[in-house]
């Protein structure tokens, strides 16, 4: 069974690199024929030598003097291989490097596009550590067999030539060939089976310890406030300490073969010299022959073991090929319209019976129905795990429902075209995410018309401009990786920013000034409201201040809409809602006395950082 999977595992490795040729045939073709060159140059070499030896060197021997006309023929002979050769090997790596790279390049941005045409569902279920290997080592190890393939075509077509010229000189020395080469070939293959489970399992834990990596670096601020360094330590010290091994394991495997692939070509050569000598005493063959069939043993040595080469990583590339394509075909693809949304006034956002489950048959929401007028402000309300944040990712289309209709004046959202929906609907998510580099870079996003005149309205609406001014450089302040230098509220406010730039239609806001000071998160809603009436507002909400500047609220409880009217209106009628509220602003109001969301003082620390 073993046997099956490694022959199994050389042929699926075969195909892999059948796909690179067709994809990058002239590059391929521009490294075999630098490859055939070489190695027909080799063969010649041999054979030069050989007359060299036995037409030059013999009879000058022989007759006590030196034929000065012939030596130098001979030696611009083999000046002219030596130079040809050069040729050769510059015309095999630069064809074989350039379709490695080409190809890794052209991989890497598929399983990127890929990831990015993957609905947000996908990505939960997969680790961070798991995708970054994908797009990273395994790509870098499914291509990494192509940097050998074309020498080792080229010394395949080498071995058939030199076979067969073998059979021209002695058909006796041609046997020890026909010997040797396949006795190569055969310890080549033994290798590559046994190979085969090892590098399958040293590429796996190299992705397992990026996921770790990546998830202890990700919550630094946990691990060290809540003293888990060791613990984390330990727990990724357990997954490197096993790709230690299963990579020890793989050089262990590879210095047991490499002294016996070195080896079975100096065996051959020592044997074809038994042999030879024995064939000479005979008169078959002269001394020329005798060394240029040597000579060609020996110069043979280093390019059959490129066929090893190429076995030896089939099962890397095997295994990095699988983990490529469960990216590249993973189903879940998130297909768009053909419709735009006309207009430049608010958008109305409707919900019809919408119900919606990550998993099947564990539905979070259950028939929602309640619609955001064009212009108004509806607020979303319920306990944690009542579906608030699903309501705000379906309105913005990171997932669809799994029944029932979400619309856009009117139109499924499905509908509308990638363009369309972005320029109409802009979520601000309830954790804000900054990239690494100038304020102005992150509101603009290399938008059009987004000019420093339309980021500084939108700074202002977001109550971000004070403390961006304040900043050493303003707009082109360096931010740090995901906003290191700025506090939460900061960043959120930076995000929302960001999302008002391109005067979305529709702003869903999924709890996204949870870290702003309760009088600056009104100041926002009334800034907002106060605005050109451009833009209709779905905001996930628990302040009682920010509740009561909506022109509707909806509760949800248990993935259900339990009710909808004004704020006064659900007081008067719901227990929960009135049991929900004045809990938060209970709450909101320990955390006034405490003083947690000075935002002054934190642009002020800002600054002394920057």
């Amino acid at each position: 069974m073993a046997a099956k999977t490694s022959r199994d595992v050389v042929v699926k490795g075969l195909k892999v690199l059948w796909v690179g040729i067709k994809e990058q045939p002239r590059l391929f073709a521009i490294g075999v024929s630098g490859s055939v060159l070489y190695g027909l140059m080799v063969i010649g070499g041999a054979y030069v030598v050989g007359h060299i030896v036995g037409e030059i060197v013999v009879p000058s021997v022989r007759a006590g003097r030196i034929d000065a006309v012939a030596l130098a023929l001979a030696a611009a002979a083999l000046l002219t291989i030596s130079l040809l050769r050069i040729a050769a090997v510059f015309g095999r790596r630069l064809g074989a490097g350039y379709m490695q790279y080409q190809l890794q390049a052209s991989y890497r941005r598929r399983v990127t596009r890929r990831y990015l045409q993957l609905p947000l569902a996908w990505h939960h279920r997969h680790p961070t550590g798991t995708l970054l290997s994908n797009a990273n080592s395994d790509v870098e190890a499914t291509w990494f067999p192509v940097a050998p393939l074309p020498f080792a075509v080229g010394t395949l077509v080498m071995l058939v030539v030199s076979i067969c010229s073998l059979f021209f000189t002695d058909w006796v020395l041609a046997m020890v060939g026909l010997g040797i080469f396949p006795a190569l070939f055969a310890l080549n293959v033994v290798y590559s089976r046994r190979m085969a489970p090892r590098q399958a399992r040293a590429q796996q834990l190299r992705g397992e310890v990026s996921d770790i990596a990546h998830e202890s670096f990700d919550g630094a601020l946990v691990v060290k406030t809540m003293g888990r360094e060791e613990a984390e330590t330990r727990r990724f010290a357990v997954r490197v300490d096993e790709m230690r091994d299963a990579l020890i394991s793989v050089g262990r495997l590879r210095g047991l073969f490499d002294p016996l692939l070195e080896s079975l070509p100096s065996l051959g050569t020592l044997t074809v010299l038994l042999v030879g000598s024995w064939r000479l005493s005979q008169g078959v063959i002269d001394v020329g022959d005798l060394v240029s069939v040597t000579f060609l043993f020996t110069v043979l040595a280093f390019p059959v073991r490129a066929i090893g080469w190429v076995l030896g990583e089939l099962p890397r590339s095997v295994a990095g090929w699988d983990r490529v394509q469960l990216v590249l075909n993973a189903t879940g693809e998130m297909a768009y319209g053909d419709r735009d949304a006309v207009g430049e006034a608010a958008a109305s956002l409707d919900f019809a019976d919408v119900t919606f489950a990550y998993e099947a048959g564990q539905p979070v929401l259950r028939e929602v129905t309640f619609t955001v007028p064009a212009g108004r402000t509806v607020a979303l309300v319920g306990p944690t795990g009542s579906g608030k944040s699903t309501i705000a990712s379906l309105a913005a289309r990171l997932v669809d429902p799994t029944a029932g209709v979400v619309s856009v004046d009117d139109l499924d959202v499905r509908r509308l075209t990638a363009a369309s929906l972005a320029a109409t609907i802009a979520l601000v998510p309830q954790v804000p995410f900054v990239f690494d580099d100038t304020v102005r870079a992150n509101i603009a996003l290399d938008r059009p018309g987004a000019d420093d005149a339309t980021v500084r309205d939108a700074l202002g609406l977001a109550q971000a401009l004070p403390f961006v001014d304040r900043l050493p450089e303003g707009l082109d302040t360096r931010v740090g990786e995901r906003g290191a230098s700025l506090s939460g509220g900061q960043r959120q406010r930076l995000t929302l920013a960001r999302a008002l730039a391109g005067r979305p239609r529709l702003l869903v806001l999924d709890d996204a000034t949870s870290a702003v000071d309760p009088r600056v998160e009104a100041a926002i809603l009334a800034g907002l409201r106060r605005a050109d009436s451009g833009t209709s507002i779905l905001v996930v909400a628990y302040r009682r201040a920010t509740i009561a500047l909506a022109d509707e609220v909806v509760y949800l409880e248990e993935g259900r809409v339990v009710g909808r009217g004004t704020h006064e209106a659900l007081l008067a009628s719901v227990p929960g809602y009135t049991a929900l509220v004045t809990a938060y602003e209970q709450a909101d109001a320990e955390r006034e006395h405490a003083h947690l969301y000075d935002e002054d003082a934190d642009a002020a620390t800002v600054g002394g950082q920057q």
